[in-house]
């Protein structure tokens, strides 16, 4: 059941949307469906059922905190360290993660708290945003 909810809540870097239902929050963000989002992930055992990881950028991965990796399979995964993000992320293993807001808009909490199934206070928007790196099989390459 929970995996078709749509959670609001504090993640490791901003308020967001986390569900493990793409389409729902495409519509919530009114989103075209082709773009990806960011998997967030509560371990490095469950990232490796989704893809693998190019053996020279490991260790960075392994290490990194609040970073979103975009990999050669053009899909986006957050490994999560934050304790409290995780106490939701081990119950789903993994989920979607998106801001909490319409495309290219700011953030409305008014819109935010309408949208969302769940809420798990409290919400904090003084966070920033990940960092995100693109890699390749030889190349790792800073985006944001």
């Amino acid at each position: 059941m929970l995996n078709k909810k749509v959670f609001l809540t504090q993640t490791d870097t901003t308020i967001g949307f986390v569900s493990q239902n793409e389409k729902k929050l495409d519509d919530i963000k009114q989103r075209p469906s082709h773009k990806h989002y960011i998997k967030a992930v509560n371990s490095l055992n469950t990232l490796k059922k989704f893809t693998r990881i190019p053996s020279l950028h490991k260790n960075k991965v392994r290490r990194a905190k609040k970073t979103t990796f975009i990999l050669p399979n053009k899909h986006s995964y957050r490994v999560i360290h934050d304790k409290r993000h995780l106490l939701l992320l081990n119950r789903l293993k993994w989920a979607y993660t998106t801001s909490a807001n319409l495309s290219n808009k700011s953030y409305d909490e008014g819109f935010a708290r309408s949208m969302a199934d769940v809420i798990i206070e409290p919400l904090n928007t003084n966070n920033k945003a990940s960092k995100i790196y693109k890699l390749s099989h030889t190349q790792f390459k800073r985006i944001r």
